[in-house]
């Protein structure tokens, strides 16, 4: 019998608890506001463009503000890419869209790296977690920009998620804006073109959306293939299984 050691022996177990409630109640969080802004549309994208353009010459910049926000919020990106080159065009708008864009990922990388950082770290281990910040120093900022060419992936969660893992806000800026440019232009095109979908803007916009998609499958399969190599190679275990 130990007499020396002070400590309840059953911290560790509580400790543990405590990072899979906070993870779940954070998880909960967001797939309920997913469900209200997504699913439910509690916020009307048609009032807020309205109430950005009676800003006047201001307007670039507060709508970047805004959508930055909206997008963080689960405002789907393609609905405020199109409301962006409904209001300034398909080269303004671009722009517009890109900034927002690059807003959504910082601000929900900064939530996900507050709420969920430490607690990932501690279920995962310390060897996992040495395991991941290699790969995401070496291949961090090409994770972000290949998750913005696949399709049906939602950006802000994907960014709350990168933010949990710990991938750097200059990784997720720079990654985000990269990854973005194809997309940003196809919506905010198709936007600027409502009024006339048989235009060639229309058309180049659709011809870029079904590449950057075939691309983005492409990509996904063959990292999905990589991550399954690298699992075998670190845990031979996994060839039975």
């Amino acid at each position: 019998m130990d007499d020396g050691d002070d400590s309840p022996p059953d911290s560790e177990p509580t400790s543990r608890r405590t990072h899979v409630v906070r993870l779940g109640v954070f998880v909960v969080f967001l797939l309920v506001l997913f469900y209200l802004v997504a699913v439910a549309r509690v916020i009307d994208v048609e009032e807020v463009r309205r109430v950005v353009s009676a800003t006047g010459p201001a307007a670039p910049l507060t709508y970047v503000a805004v959508s930055a926000v909206l997008g963080a919020l689960f405002v789907p990106g393609a609905i405020l890419a199109a409301a962006s080159g409904l209001l300034f065009g398909p080269v303004l708008g671009v722009f517009v869209t890109l900034g927002a864009t690059v807003g959504t990922a910082v601000v929900a990388s900064l939530i996900g790296r507050r709420a969920g950082r430490d607690s990932a770290r501690a279920l995962l281990g310390r060897n996992r977690t040495d395991r991941i910040d290699a790969l995401i120093e070496r291949r961090g900022l090409w994770a972000v920009v290949g998750q913005r060419f696949v399709p049906g992936i939602s950006d802000a969660l994907a960014s709350y998620a990168f933010g949990a893992f710990g991938v750097p806000l200059w990784q997720m800026a720079l990654g985000a804006f990269v990854g973005s440019v194809p997309r940003a232009f196809v919506y905010t095109a198709l936007g600027a073109s409502i009024g006339n979908r048989s235009s060639p803007l229309a058309y180049a916009a659709i011809a870029v959306w079904c590449i950057t998609a075939i691309v983005g499958a492409l990509a996904a399969r063959r990292g999905y293939r990589n991550w399954r190599a690298h699992a075998r190679r670190e845990d031979p275990e996994a060839e039975r299984r």
